[in-house]
């Protein structure tokens, strides 16, 4: 992967900003506090969503970093913190670290990828007068994560102009199946306790966050005459369905108020109610333009049954979403249209949420320009990131973070919840390849483990569309049951 890192230098918690960005540089003498710094007040806000402890950084010099504990003597000391963490373009070395062999509990029961070091000290935390001393930058990792630094400027971008799992780090070094960050912040928390062994971490449960595109709610509902013609023809031909030449027009013409129910497509209720035995609420994420009439859906949010489907999902107890179209990852303004009109529809309806968020279509993104485009539409939260072609952690987290815009170095008010899965990245011939048996579940499940190791959260996308077989079914059933 190329990129060019003199476009967009990111701001750096070892060095002065670059011109334009919004740091302000203080050092350790000065009176000014870290929210005057805003990558480390934003880092402070992880750490204190992590661990509930009012923990303070601050810098020490060019390339060390201070963590305090209000109230409390002693302190922290990062004495190697890592420049490329905060640059663009930059080829991290990568190596691994051994926790147990040091006395740590490793949450995985596996060495712990290190990104930014070919070797790392041993031991890897010494004591040192006033505190510990930590020899890995734990604080740059996540912060090169969390922002995505690596995308910004990225040149290597796959057809539908996304940054792919295999020009990541984590997908050319073997971890993108690892929550490195969340594996590196359980052992910062017991770093944490055996300075001040009288404090007590904030607990973490593990939850499942079922969520569901729904690029097309209906097979032959909404589709014009030559479409549904070829529509019919595929499931007759291709799929061995000849029932298709009497359900077609059947549930074109009688598609007005509601879906059909013996459209294929309209797997709502089930999916409902199977969310509800398990004691979850699915979230279901709505087109609302058409930038790209091949890509985007065929129907509109106005319509009668697409009304009755968002009134039937809300009365239910589950959540309603923004699917931005095709090419709104590039286009703010238009995704602040799209934005409105669900509002406004979901308001005629006397639909009301205490947030807003949604998923971009097709996984595209570009950062920063999406991530700004989704808070200048006042979404409350994006379910993006993750990748198409491979399921696990593109942010080496499953917890939900809040934002920050690694080019402006602003934090943002919006919340990232990261995708872990994806069904057609696991299943889809054109990605994995594992179809719908025990191999595909076998992945899904690593996944979810590894989610529950580190008390974060599962959040799983499987298309409506993609439940249509006996076979998609129980493997979705499976999922969300084990």
């Amino acid at each position: 992967m190329t990129t060019r890192h003199d476009r967009h230098p990111a701001p750096r918690l070892d060095d002065a900003p670059g011109p334009g960005t919004t740091l302000a540089v203080t050092g350790p003498g000065d009176d000014a506090s870290a929210a005057h710094e805003p990558v480390i007040a934003w880092l402070e806000q992880v750490i204190h969503e992590r661990f509930g402890l009012a923990l303070r950084l601050e810098r020490d010099g060019p390339d060390r970093l201070v963590m305090t504990l209000d109230g409390e003597s002693g302190q922290l000391l990062f004495d190697s913190l890592q420049p490329g963490f905060h640059l663009t373009g930059t080829e991290l070395p990568h190596g691994q670290w051994d926790a147990v062999a040091e006395g740590f509990e490793a949450p995985l029961d596996m060495p712990l990828p290190a990104p930014g070091a070919d070797i790392l000290p041993r031991p890897l935390v010494e004591a040192a007068p006033g505190g510990l001393v930590v020899h890995y930058d734990i604080p740059g990792l996540t912060y090169w994560m969390l922002t995505r630094q690596e995308e910004v400027d990225a040149q290597v971008l796959d057809r539908h102009c996304r940054f792919p799992a295999s020009a990541s780090h984590a997908g050319r070094h073997g971890y993108l199946d690892r929550p490195i960050v969340d594996e590196w912040l359980a052992v910062l928390g017991q770093i944490i306790l055996r300075q001040w062994p009288g404090a007590t971490l904030k607990g973490h449960r593990f939850r499942m966050r079922p969520t569901h595109d729904v690029d097309r709610p209906s097979r032959y509902g909404f589709a014009r005459d030559v479409k549904l013609i070829r529509v019919m023809l595929g499931d007759i031909l291709l799929y061995r369905r000849p029932q298709a030449l009497f359900l077609g027009p059947w549930v074109r013409l009688t598609t007005r108020r509601r879906l059909h129910g013996l459209d294929p497509l309209n797997t709502f209720d089930w999916l409902m109610d199977v969310s509800d035995r398990h004691g979850v609420a699915s979230a279901f994420y709505f087109l609302c333009g058409r930038t790209d009439p091949r890509k985007d859906a065929d129907y509109e949010p106005e319509h009668p049954a697409i009304r009755h489907l968002l009134r039937r999902i809300h009365s239910r107890g589950h959540e309603i979403g923004l699917h931005p179209s095709y090419h709104t990852f590039r286009n703010p303004k238009e995704l602040a249209n799209e934005a409105v009109r669900l509002r406004r529809v979901c308001a005629e309806e006397g639909i009301e949420q205490a947030e807003w968020g949604g998923r971009m279509h097709y996984l595209r993104w570009q950062m920063p320009l999406t991530l700004q485009g989704c808070t200048q539409a006042g979404l409350d939260y994006d379910t993006t990131l993750g990748y198409a072609e491979e399921p696990g952690f593109r942010c080496g987290t499953c917890h939900d973070y809040p934002a920050f815009d690694p080019v402006k170095g602003e934090a943002l008010p919006l919340r990232i919840r990261p995708l872990i899965a994806m069904e057609g990245s696991v299943t889809s011939p054109l990605y994995l390849g594992l179809g719908t048996g025990d191999e595909a579940y076998e992945r899904f499940i690593v996944l979810k483990n590894r989610c529950r190791a580190v008390g974060g959260t599962f959040t799983l996308l499987w298309h409506n569309s993609e439940l249509t077989t006996a076979a998609q079914r129980s493997l979705y059933e499976r999922v969300l049951a084990d």
